[in-house]
């Protein structure tokens, strides 16, 4: 692979070039600017990536370059967008018509989108809607295409492809449907490949899975690849150059290496500031907030060491019933014998990828899911059989915060509303008082009093989530349970919220239960890790024990899978198993073999199994 900076006789060649591109949309309040004068190129086989957070722009510069973005309400007000054909021919995409950009997208330029469910048609099989662009731009009769569409999910490495034709995308998992959108992308063969955040909602091991695919696939076809995301591992991993936005604008471009080396405006050195390096915690066994003042964070020694654990759960078992019609056709094993504790003050971390367990663990522990056995204890009380008075502790006792803080708040609702429902539902202040008890709630959180007033849309997604944090502390909890709740966050909101989730466990000693697959946020937020796999934990210890010497060999393949910020890193010779994890979806007779936990080290724990060949 080339190192970014270096160019071939196949990358001089500008495809795409971009001048004075503006955007606007139409609002009741009139047209409002969102793109201002952006410039780029683009080279045959080159990879840019546009970076930003959230708003800044770069989506929407690539609904522009497809012309997708008339179809959004969407027009381009100025500038052009010059792409040279297969012909030899240069083409303003800005004024082609719609029926010559509909012969364009496929062929020419196509487009991978970040949320491949939303992406994908649910009533059509994935083998009719792969070879659909191909009759359409290709002229294959059907029989044709769909031998074309196996050739291409065997391409993609999709496992046994020619009965995955036949499946639904909701039978698919989130990295084999991401990868289905690749083979659709490139059915026709396009010069151009736009791939939106194509790997933010994926675990790191499927997301390291599209990343080396990408840049196979690349290298074979030449063709170029512009790749937006807010990850700046990711981009180390991918990008030639790097083109960074805010605010609709371009303010820094340049080469991979000399943007991760000696960035030049502030705004890119604050994205790699935010950005969570795993191993930057190595010499420290307690958390520390990312610095985000000049001062130095100091180390979250938090953990209250004597009395009773906030939460005791012994062997919890949570399993669902699969029927086909009236019959019992299979089980799903999602939680298999979880035993693990939290003592006031710390932050147990729970990871491993999609489908593992680990957010039915969660939701089994405050009832959102009915476990089938298990004992569960709240600060030394038997929480396990709920009469009226114990679920109603528990409620308050443990709260949840879930991924998508908009879908988690009602939108008729106003945000001091929500805020104030705990307070009033469990009685912990007069109805005089509730007011001023949302309003330091509020400021708990950094946010301002008069927010109690606005709605959930009127908000960002990292004031949304400050929200729902407000209203699970609002019922002065002992427990928080943090389910990816900032997994879908840009860098340095993540940051934000992160330092805000540090911060409240050492003002209100706080335990968190903290849910993610994000390996390099869990090194920086949690005292212990359990690595869960199958429904089962495999490995479980303090956290520098589990990052530093790794002992089961998921959590190694976990580990492996970052991305490493570093462009001279991206050639890591990291032996990835591309295969998909088993499904914990088992006949009825075929339970699966739990394996007891083996102490390795002080209140170091594994499981000796085997996965993927290895122990």
């Amino acid at each position: 692979m080339m190192l970014p900076g270096e160019t071939t006789l196949s990358t001089t060649r500008t495809l795409l070039e971009v001048a004075g591109l503006s955007i606007a949309f139409t609002t009741d309040q009139g047209a409002v600017e969102v793109v201002h004068e952006l410039d780029l190129a683009v080279a045959a086989g080159e990879t840019l990536a546009i970076v930003g957070e959230s708003g800044s722009g770069k989506s929407v510069t690539a609904l522009a370059i497809t012309r997708l973005v008339d179809h959004t309400g969407g027009r381009i007000t100025a500038g052009r967008i010059s792409f040279t054909d297969r012909s030899g021919h240069q083409r303003d995409i800005a004024r082609e018509p719609q029926d010559a950009m509909r012969r364009l997208r496929g062929p020419e330029i196509a487009m991978v989108f970040q949320e491949p469910m939303s992406s994908l048609n649910p009533v059509l099989r994935i083998g009719a809607q792969i070879a659909e662009g191909v009759m359409l731009h290709r002229g294959l009769g059907r029989v044709s295409a769909l031998a074309e569409a196996r050739r291409l999910l065997e391409r993609v490495r999709i496992p046994d492809a020619a009965r995955q034709l036949e499946r639904y995308p909701f039978q698919l998992s989130g990295g084999m449907r991401q990868r289905v959108m690749i083979a659709m992308a490139l059915s026709c063969q396009p010069r151009l490949l736009i791939a939106d955040e194509p790997t933010t909602a994926l675990d790191v091991t499927v997301q390291a899975q599209v990343l080396r695919l990408l840049r196979g696939l690349q290298r074979e076809t030449g063709m170029a690849l512009i790749f937006i995301t807010h990850d700046m591992g990711v981009v180390a991993e991918m990008a030639d150059r790097v083109l960074v936005m805010r605010h609709g604008r371009k303010v820094e471009e340049g080469d991979a290496l000399r943007i991760f080396d000696a960035p030049t405006h502030p705004y890119t050195r604050l994205l790699l500031d935010a950005v969570p390096v795993l191993g930057s915690l190595a010499g420290q066994a307690l958390p520390v907030p990312f610095q985000t003042d000049g001062a130095a964070p100091v180390p979250q020694a938090t953990v209250r060491e004597q009395g009773p654990c906030v939460l005791e759960v012994r062997n919890l078992t949570t399993r669902f019933d699969i029927r086909r019609g009236f019959r019992l056709a299979g089980r799903i094993h999602a939680v298999e014998a979880v035993t693990l504790s939290v003592r006031h003050g710390e932050t147990l971390a729970l990871v491993g990828e999609s489908g593992c367990g680990k957010s039915t663990t969660g939701r089994s522990i405050i009832r959102l899911e009915q476990p089938i056995s298990g004992d569960m204890r709240l600060n030394g009380e038997d929480v396990t059989r709920l009469d009226h008075g114990r679920e109603a502790r528990l409620r308050r006792g443990v709260q949840y915060v879930f991924q998508d803080p908009f879908a988690s708040l009602d939108p008729r609702l106003t945000i001091g509303f929500s805020i104030a429902e705990p307070i009033r539902t469990h009685r912990l202040a007069a109805r005089r008082e509730v007011g001023q008890r949302v309003h330091a709630l509020l400021r708990q959180v950094g946010l301002p009093d008069e927010f109690a007033s606005r709605y959930p849309h009127e908000l960002s997604g990292g004031q949304r989530q400050r929200v729902c944090i407000a209203r699970a502390i609002a019922c002065e909890p002992s427990l928080i349970v943090a389910d990816e709740a900032v997994a879908s966050l840009d860098v340095s909101v993540r940051a934000q919220i992160v330092n805000l989730l540090m911060e409240l466990q050492s003002r209100l000693g706080l335990a968190y239960l903290f849910i993610s697959h994000d390996m390099a946020v869990v090194e920086r937020v949690s005292h212990r890790v359990a690595v869960m796999y199958l429904g089962q934990i495999v490995e479980i210890g303090p956290r520098q024990a589990v990052f530093g010497d790794p002992q089961h060999a998921y959590t190694r393949r976990l580990l492996a899978a970052v991305p490493v910020p570093d462009p001279r890193r991206r050639d890591r010779s990291i032996e990835l198993d591309d295969s998909e994890v088993p499904s914990p979806l088992r006949k009825l007779d075929d339970p699966p073999i739990v394996r007891p936990l083996v102490q390795v080290g002080e209140g170091h724990f594994v499981a000796r199994h085997r996965v993927g060949g290895l122990y």
